[in-house]
């Protein structure tokens, strides 16, 4: 890992740290520790578990689109990868380091990159797709309610859904129009013939060979709809294990009133309130939003407990697993 990932990484920890003391400062230790004494461990297992569960099904999703008659992942590998991808969204803001940490993990592997960008692409496209399908499920039950409580954020709640349609259209355009995706290389390209021709000229010809194998595999993977569709149903299973980690939470802490399908759709809003934060993790806003939306469920107390064990199972455990997996030297797997 290198200098500037530990430091971020400690940055990130340090505001954590901070924002749990500030949540705490008023919470009696005792009655806390009561809390604790009392939860119910069987329900925070299965929440860990959900979490769990949904690092694996991102795994079979990677196994899916790289394995075929000339190329297969292990499954060490594939784990690998949606790893050290927590790891790279944990530490950049809108969580944009997760696809080079892939990208990474992939050619430590042996996939060539043009192959494994498209491969990283589509993945990222089906997810987006997902997150839209379950937002607009998550609106239908609970768009009143988080009207209710959220007010005007409700309206930035919706701009964050454009925004992710945005991203899957410029997606699928860098994916199926190669002039397009050559003038983005091109341009960024450019500054290096002011330095030198020759290096400019040696990586265009790379860069060209790339982008065929990229819009070469882009074709094949939209073509085996077997693959496409297996992945699809997979991703949605992969956000539904997600979306129940916080209904699991609240089982575990007592509040056995919650309403099952209400506090998955929630915590799909959620998920959208944490990608407009430009901070790494949406660190502030991802707890402002569990405190405003779960507050009805449970007490003060219980409700900061429960938001603590929520960013500890779906942000820190994450980013932990990621820097071991990060650290361990990709074993290459040749076609």
């Amino acid at each position: 890992m290198s200098r500037r990932n530990r430091y971020v990484f400690s940055v990130m920890l340090i505001v954590g740290i901070a924002i749990f003391y500030w949540s705490f400062r008023t919470v009696n230790l005792k009655q806390a520790w009561l809390i604790i004494e009392n939860a119910n461990w069987g329900w925070l297992l299965v929440a860990l578990l959900a979490m769990g569960v949904y690092l694996l099904m991102e795994a079979i999703v990677v196994k899916v689109f790289v394995d075929t008659q000339n190329a297969k992942l292990s499954w060490g590998q594939a784990l690998r990868v949606p790893l050290v991808e927590q790891f790279g969204n944990g530490i950049t803001p809108f969580s944009t380091g997760g696809q080079p940490m892939q990208l990474i993990a992939l050619a430590q592997a042996g996939i060539d990159a043009g192959r494994a960008s498209s491969i990283l692409l589509m993945k990222f496209v089906v997810y987006q797709g997902m997150i839209v399908v379950n937002f607009i499920l998550a609106l239908i039950v609970g768009y009143n309610y988080v009207a209710d409580k959220l007010h005007a954020w409700a309206l930035f709640i919706l701009f964050g859904f454009v925004i992710h349609l945005v991203v899957i259209v410029g997606l699928l355009l860098v994916m199926y129009w190669p002039a397009f995706t050559r003038s983005i290389v091109m341009a960024i390209l450019a500054p290096v013939k002011w330095f030198s021709k020759q290096k400019h000229q040696a990586w265009q010809q790379l860069l060209d060979e790339k982008i065929d194998n990229f819009h070469e595999e882009s074709r094949r993977i939209s073509r085996d709809w077997g693959a496409l569709l297996k992945t699809i149903g997979l991703t949605f299973v992969q956000l539904f294990f997600y979306n129940l980690i916080p209904y699991f939470i609240l089982l575990g802490l007592g509040a056995t009133h919650a309403h099952i399908i209400l506090v998955t759709a929630l915590n799909v809003i959620i998920v959208m309130i944490i990608s407009l934060f430009p901070i790494p993790g949406g660190a502030g806003g991802a707890e402002i939003g569990f405190g405003l939306l779960f507050s009805p469920f449970l007490s003060s107390a219980v409700l900061i407990l429960a938001m603590m064990i929520w960013r500890l199972i779906t942000y820190y455990f994450g980013m932990f697993a990621g820097i071991i997996a990060f650290n361990i030297d990709g074993k290459k797997e040749r076609s």
